[in-house]
């Protein structure tokens, strides 16, 4: 290593290294245009002027080809320096006057109109693209030819080179854009797609495949990579300063000895490009439904903004396609999704483009989740349009590049709109490797190429051992796939309950120092983080500062502090200077506080003597082409978090004792199902059933739609769980009382005026729900108009009634999708094929009609929805302003409606009607939730901590929910919630003890005189006021239940009196922020 000074700043580089390079090392800026980090030196430009100051005199000379050598002085922006740089950018920018590039760096001079005469040229003669070509392509299929004024870059000959690969490499170096590669070359280029933006964006070679991939680091496409190709290139090692490519590496295969295998490998979109009439691929405006997902995106190929391919302009009207690739002869399934994907993507596009036109063609809109009614009614609402039409075509008009639509309305007749963008909204299927993996493991696949489970067994497969989750058992949304992958878990915990922690190994610390007393010794680490902090923040410049503050002994700066031997450094620095507070200015808390914690644990100091100055995110990132503003801001950010370290205390984590009991309430199929796989975990499970006997709704359930027997499935599951040794069950019983917290709870459960109370560690919500008693179309004044749970008993029991019924008539959507239950009851639609398929295969002449909205037969229940059809079963469909009329005319029933197809009213005389009833939660809902402190909806059905990624927890730790609880849903979703509730609550009753965070809240008794203003705001329902004699006199105060506190900081904003703090995040600490962000440097 060799020490000279730029700037007057002292600098270390390896020997060997230029002043340019020893300049961007340490964050000096010196301006070039034709340095290329893996190209040799050059110095065509002369822009990376410097002056070299010797011990008489100093000279100026290009800072790319000049050595740095021992003891070197060098100044980059003195006023000889400056002015020659100058006349260097005003020749350019006379040689090249539309050049962006020149013209910025010349603007940030100064130079607005260059003095010489303007050539009106597009190559700065820099030899970028000759020497990529020939030192690092190995090709040289273009070169410099002739002298003087008439030098330029070409091809021999002038002609198209037979050597060239059209690399697109000199496109790639060119700081003016000025290689075409047609000039060069008849081969055509081929961008290399995107794969993260469908294609409508390019990518390199070497890329980060997403940005949330796991690890997120970038991977090298040997398909493409030149290296791998024609073992030329190489440039990207050379620019990876963490030095982390290595061409040599080679996948590894590795044996794992395990004792189940979940297979999770998820799906893939129909290809479009198979539906040729509706033009994809073939007209540059028709694009998929993820692709138009990328282009909402800010992170998309145009940064949010809704363009079109063709032309670059904002479209004014985008037509979406339903079930592109689904409910097809050759894909008789519905892929769940697409209807509110749709949705979603066409309210986004109108918050991007307020007045964007959207319309929506679709078969049946199955928005049949939780919430997903009331987003279809708002879409409709902020005007989107629904057109009930499967388009047969996709034209394109010649010239303006819009596309044509013809379709038939609702009153028969056909019409054509112009739209400037199609979406297709394509369906799922399972990936093109699926069947090999499937050998594999033994695992048999369904007609559609998904893992063929069954229905009292969501997850398994027909080889034990071997667990599915997610759209590989058939299409599905996020909730659902979240919910079947801790089934699948739960599932293989319970059959490897005898190994349950006997792989884990715990961590060794050293033993904590003492700092009590002492001085506060801070250092501070700050992080280059590659070029993204260094790139645009002056490192160098923040360390040197961070020595002047109060306390700091020590300041250094690093390439990437995440690092292994960076975190040992770190560790090193800390026993060397005696360190007993820790700074990091680097990247996100979110991400690497963790780390940083540990490596001072590691260190043999408190983890909570380290705060974090956020540069990259909260500075370097949003300061980019401000290189002044994010050094000052990241010195006032090491500044203010210096502040605070001075105060930081040692903190220490608490530990609560779990116990290893669990609690189900509800003991229909979910509540006996989460109770079954907890106990066969190897846990004790009180089971709490209101009701005199279980199985809840499941009772009344004869058979699903593939002719499985539920109840005998019930009997087994009833005896399975009385006859459990670990599972105690309490028949006609209620909770009435509540404490606790996650891991121990204490409930009280009454039973015929008698209380128990049952200690547990986890509780598991099942209470069920209850079938809609109708008010409407004659429910209860005729015996012939029953409920689709009634069909099911007569046709099990064989009821005259129906034997003797010419016609059935069946309406949907009795109590569901209106103002008073304004969601879809999910199984109505399925319920009415299943036993509308009974009837016709026992009964061939007794007609029977189903008068519906929409047929949501989601998923792989489309089939039944086709075997209905084929069946004779009729489907007539109503709207809703416009609802069926049932009455009674001597005896008989006759249903009338009008039919939207025909446009006029029709007239069905039928035996009997039957009404498809809505779900509706379960008594007593209101109650629980008090006792657990667990929200409701707005419907009454239980509330998840998040819809899409916790469907299966509270907000409240400890508490979980499955089933009917959580809202409409079939059999097999109940069976895996329940699998899944146990496995979540499996991951709290597996411990002996939970640890909880230190920085969370605490109460100063003294200044607290229980005003209670904590209480209410805490989302948490961490607090409870409470009373107790003090000195003679009642004291009252708020206690708080450190299990349930999050340390979110609400409590503490919201005390008048001090008398409640979040550990580390004292007011004084805080101040000191405050005044240390006031002061300045």
């Amino acid at each position: 290593m060799i020490t000279l000074t730029i700037d007057d700043k002292k600098v270390e580089v390896e020997d060997g290294s230029t002043i340019l390079r020893a300049a961007q090392k340490h964050g000096i800026h010196i301006p070039t245009l034709c340095d290329f980090r893996s190209l040799a030196p050059y110095g065509a430009c002369r822009v990376c002027l410097v002056e070299i100051v010797g011990s008489r005199d100093s000279w100026i000379s290009a800072s790319c080809v000049y050595a740095a050598h021992e003891g070197m002085v060098v100044k980059t922006d003195t006023e000889r320096v400056l002015k020659t740089r100058r006349m260097m950018l005003e020749l350019l920018l006379a040689r090249c006057p539309d050049a962006p590039r020149i013209k910025e760096m010349a603007a940030g001079m100064g130079i607005e109109e260059s003095r010489f005469p303007k050539q009106n040229d597009d190559c700065i003669l820099c030899g970028l693209c000759t020497r990529i070509c020939a030192e690092r392509m190995g090709v040289g299929a273009v070169s410099f030819a002739n002298r003087g004024s008439e030098r330029k870059v070409t091809t021999p000959y002038d002609k198209h080179s037979p050597i060239c690969i059209a690399c697109g490499a000199c496109q790639v170096v060119c700081p003016t854009n000025a290689v075409d590669l047609s000039e060069v070359t008849s081969n055509v280029p081929r961008p290399i797609a995107s794969e993260y933006d469908m294609g409508l964006a390019g990518r390199s070679s070497i890329y980060i495949p997403f940005p949330q991939a796991v690890p997120k680091v970038a991977v090298i496409d040997r398909d493409t990579c030149m290296h791998f190709l024609n073992g030329v290139c190489e440039s990207c090692a050379e620019f990876c300063e963490a030095g982390a490519i290595d061409y040599e590496q080679e996948d590894q295969i590795e044996q794992v000895d395990v004792g189940a295998v979940v297979l999770a490998p998820g799906y893939e979109h129909f290809d479009p490009d198979m539906k040729k009439e509706l033009g994809y691929a073939r007209y540059p405006n028709v694009i998929s439904s993820m692709q138009f997902e990328r282009l909402l995106s800010a992170s998309g190929p145009y940064l949010g903004e809704i363009l079109r391919s063709s032309d670059q302009k904002h479209p004014k009207r985008v037509a979406w396609i339903q079930c592109v690739g689904s409910r097809e002869v050759d894909r008789n399934y519905c892929s769940s999704v697409c209807c509110m994907y749709a949705t979603k993507e066409a309210i986004i596009a109108k918050e991007h483009q307020p007045d964007l036109d959207c319309t929506i063609f679709f078969i049946d809109m199955r928005a049949f989740g939780k919430g997903f009614d009331a987003y279809y009614e708002r879409a409709k609402e902020l005007g989107v349009r629904y057109i009930r039409c499967y388009p047969s075509s996709v034209k394109e008009v010649p010239g303006t590049k819009d596309l044509k639509i013809t379709y038939m309305k609702d009153d028969g007749d056909i019409t054509t709109e112009e739209f400037n963008m199609v979406v297709l909204s394509t369906g799922l299927r399972p990936p093109k490797e699926v069947r090999e993996l499937a050998d594999k493991f033994g695992v048999k696949l369904n007609e559609h190429g998904f893992a063929d489970t069954q229905g009292f067994a969501p997850v398994e497969t027909s080889k034990p051992g071997v667990y599915v989750c997610g759209p590989f058992a058939g299409p599905k949304d996020i909730p659902e796939t979240v919910t079947e992958a801790s089934a699948g878990a739960g599932k293989a915990m319970a059959l490897l309950k005898e190994q349950r922690g006997t792989l884990i190994t715990h961590k060794e610390y050293p033993p904590e120092k003492d700092v009590s007393g002492q001085e506060p010794r801070i250092g501070v680490f700050v992080c280059h983080c590659g070029r993204n902090i260094g790139g645009y923040a002056d490192v160098p410049s923040v360390v040197e500062y961070a020595k002047t503050l109060p306390n700091v002994v020590l300041a250094e700066d690093n390439l990437y502090t995440c690092s292994t031997d960076t975190q040992q450094r770190i560790t090193e620095l800390i026993a060397e200077h005696d360190l007993n507070r820790v700074v990091v200015a680097s990247c996100s808390p979110r991400t690497h506080e963790p780390l940083f914690r540990d490596t001072c644990r590691q260190a043999g100091l408190n983890e909570y003597l380290f705060e974090m100055a956020n540069i990259r995110d909260q500075c370097t990132w949003v300061h980019m082409n401000q290189p002044e503003e994010a050094t000052r801001k990241s010195k006032d950010l090491v500044r203010m978090a210096v502040a605070k370290a001075r105060l930081l205390e040692p903190l220490s984590k608490g530990t609560l004792k779990v116990n290893n009991d669990a609690l189900v309430i509800g003991g229909g199929i979910a509540g006996m199902t989460a109770a079954l796989n907890l106990a066969d975990q190897g846990f004790k499970v009180h089971l709490v059933e209101k009701e005199q006997q279980l199985g809840g709704n499941f009772r009344h359930v004869h058979s699903l739609l593939n002719g499985s027997d539920t109840q005998r499935k019930l009997n087994d599951a009833i005896e399975s769980v009385t006859s459990h040794p670990d599972i105690s069950v309490y028949m006609e019983s209620l909770i009435t009382s509540a404490e606790g917290s996650v891991g121990n709870f204490k409930s009280t459960v009454q039973h015929n005026g008698q209380s128990t109370e049952v200690s547990h560690g986890a509780v598991i919500v099942a209470t069920g729900a209850e079938e809609y008693e109708p008010t409407e179309y004659l429910y209860g004044k005729n015996s012939a108009v029953i409920t689709q749970r009634g069909l099911e008993e007569w046709i099990h029991e064989g009821r005259p009634e129906l034997k003797n019924a010419r016609a059935v008539a069946m309406i949907q959507c009795v109590g569901s999708r209106e103002e008073a239950r304004p969601y879809c009851s999910r199984i109505c639609c399925s319920q009415a094929v299943k036993n509308a398929i009974a009837i016709r295969e026992a009964q061939p002449d007794t007609q029977v009609y189903i008068l519906y909205r929409d047929i949501r037969t989601y998923g792989l229940l489309e089939e039944y929805y086709r075997q209905a059809r084929a069946k004779g079963v009729l489907f007539i469909r109503y709207q809703e302003d416009q609802k069926p009329e049932v009455s009674a005319n001597n005896g008989a029933l006759e249903v009338s409606c009008v039919d939207p197809i025909l446009n006029k009213p029709i007239r069905i005389d039928c035996d009997v009607v039957v009404l498809a009833a809505a779900i509706v939660p379960g008594d007593g809902v209101d109650e629980v939730g008090k006792l657990y402190k667990i929200p409701l909806n707005q419907d009454k059905f239980f509330l998840e901590a998040h819809m899409k990624l916790r469907p299966i927890d509270f907000a409240n730790d400890g508490v979980f929910m499955c089933g009917l609880a959580h809202c409409p849903k079939s059999v097999d979703e109940s069976i895996a919630q329940a699998q899944a509730a146990a496995a979540r609550a499996a991951t709290i009753l597996s411990k002996d003890e939970i640890e909880l965070d230190a920085t969370i809240s605490e109460v100063v008794d003294a200044n607290c005189d229980g005003c209670a203003y904590c209480i209410d705001p805490c989302p948490y329902n961490a607090f409870t006021l409470i009373e107790y004699m003090y000195q003679g006199s009642i004291k009252k105060t708020v206690d708080r239940d450190a299990a349930l506190c999050k340390g979110c900081g609400v409590c503490q904003a919201t005390c008048p009196k001090k008398g409640i703090f979040i550990r580390g995040f004292r007011l004084e600490q805080l101040g000191a922020m405050v005044d240390a962000a006031l002061i300045g440097e």
